[in-house]
């Protein structure tokens, strides 16, 4: 099987030299069988209620974003780094 997306969620904001930068969490990732089918992976403590939202919203938003290293994995990946 194989890695094909980092799913990441934006849980806040930090300064750095004047500006404001996004802080982001990877929190799983979307996987591809060698038959083709695709599943979805999700760390087990990520807790969407802790993901800031908008107000009258009940949604968050996913990303998925390019895997850097397309390696054939087995198991699970403890790779954490956010592919930007």
């Amino acid at each position: 099987m194989k890695k094909i997306k980092d799913l990441v969620v934006k849980v806040g904001t930090y300064e750095k030299d004047g500006e404001t930068k996004n802080k982001y969490e990877n929190i799983g990732a979307i996987m591809e069988r060698d038959d083709g089918g695709k599943f979805m992976f999700l760390k087990r403590s990520f807790n969407p209620a802790g993901v800031p939202y908008k107000n009258e919203t009940e949604s968050i938003i996913v990303s998925m974003f390019d895997v850097k290293n397309q390696d054939t994995i087995n198991g699970d990946n403890d790779n954490d780094e956010i592919p930007f």
